[in-house]
């Protein structure tokens, strides 16, 4: 046996339970050993699923049908006292629920003519500076930034007079460090990304990777920008160095082909912002890590700053599903223990070995 293989992380398929219904997206429940699945029933109703880990199996504890499919949900703008879930769906409308009394909505706004790709939040589970927020891109074209307290976006990305609409397929929140600053990151069917700047109301960068762009993911939210993982269509992803904007090159970046098919999702490990998950269209998971290089910037020639990328090592992969991987998410709390959904409609609890040692 190849004891070198032994010494890289293993991806573990702990859990794995089969469901009856089409699964988008799934999230721990932070502090506890409890995840929720969403997702669209075949009669067209929306379900949300209700997981715990109990002695060895993945009990189902509370079932929530409604009227409208679940594409996506968060945790990221709800304090640790409620864990209140947001989520965005078919029918274009954004809802918080309280998980332990899921009748009716403690926030609800449709403000969306289509539905909610793509969902994120900040500020909550004491991550990122500022007020509770979360922002949403929808099929319609639009990026809004929401403050659950209010009733109305505060803040609504939408193409310009005449420009095409294109479908947003990925939001993520970042730059957060502060209680002014905050970026908000969006991926477009087109392959277009754009960064847009809260605190400036402006868009600060812009640029097209020619294949939609699947999921875009800062490797923290709490942070000055440092690194921003895209994946996209057609089997590679992007890492953007995301310290040293240059005034016409934009941000340094590394790209890497992976999975031979659509990469899905991106998401980086809690504990150490290095190490990111890739999921791809064939079932497989790629667990990754970056490297920096010497210097994180140099000057060109007219004396402007501009990044140097650095470089991703493939540190696991493995086959785990027989469909495209459609939800991947990190615990919060327990280094290496994850779970994913996929379209075979199932939900499987992983466990990632070694990673305290890469």
């Amino acid at each position: 046996m190849n004891m070198a293989a032994l010494d890289k992380p293993q991806v573990v398929v702990h859990l794995h339970r089969s469901l009856d219904y089409t699964v988008f997206d799934c999230r721990w429940i932070p502090r506890s050993a409890r995840l929720v699945c969403l997702g669209n029933r075949a009669r067209g109703s929306g379900l949300l699923q209700l997981f715990e880990l109990t002695r060895g199996e993945l009990k189902l504890v509370k079932e929530v049908e409604k009227a409208t499919p679940f594409k996506c949900g968060t945790f990221g703008a709800a304090n640790l006292a409620d864990r209140h879930l947001a989520t965005g769906d078919f029918s274009g409308t954004l809802s918080v629920w309280n998980l332990e009394a899921p009748e009716v909505p403690v926030f609800s706004a449709k403000k969306h003519n289509e539905i909610i790709n793509c969902i994120d939040g900040v500020g909550g589970l004491g991550i990122g500076e500022g007020a509770p927020e979360l922002v949403t891109g929808s099929r319609d074209g639009t990026v809004k930034v929401w403050d659950p307290r209010q009733k109305n976006p505060v803040a609504n990305m939408e193409p310009m007079e005449g420009e095409t609409k294109r479908d947003c397929w990925t939001v993520a929140f970042g730059n957060a460090y502060n209680q002014q600053e905050r970026c908000v990151c969006a991926g477009y069917d087109n392959g277009d990304i754009k960064l847009f700047d809260l605190r400036t109301m402006s868009l600060r960068w812009e640029t097209n990777l020619k294949n939609g762009i699947c999921s875009v993911e800062f490797d923290r939210k709490d942070i000055n920008m440092n690194k921003l993982v895209a994946t996209s269509l057609e089997g590679k992803f992007h890492v953007f160095d995301m310290r040293t904007q240059h005034p016409k090159k934009g941000f340094a970046s590394v790209t890497e082909k992976a999975h031979k098919s659509t990469v899905w999702l991106t998401r980086h490990l809690p504990q150490n912002r290095e190490i990111f998950a890739t999921t791809g269209g064939a079932g497989t998971i790629h667990i990754w890590k970056y490297g920096y290089p010497p210097q994180r910037s140099r000057k060109d020639s007219n004396g402007d700053r501009m990044g140097v990328a650095g470089c991703v090592t493939l540190l696991q992969n493995v086959g785990v599903a027989t469909q495209p991987i459609s939800g991947f998410d990190w615990s919060p709390d327990k280094q290496g223990l994850c779970a994913c959904t996929s379209f075979d409609q199932s939900v499987r609890v992983l466990i990632v070995t070694r990673l305290n040692t890469v």
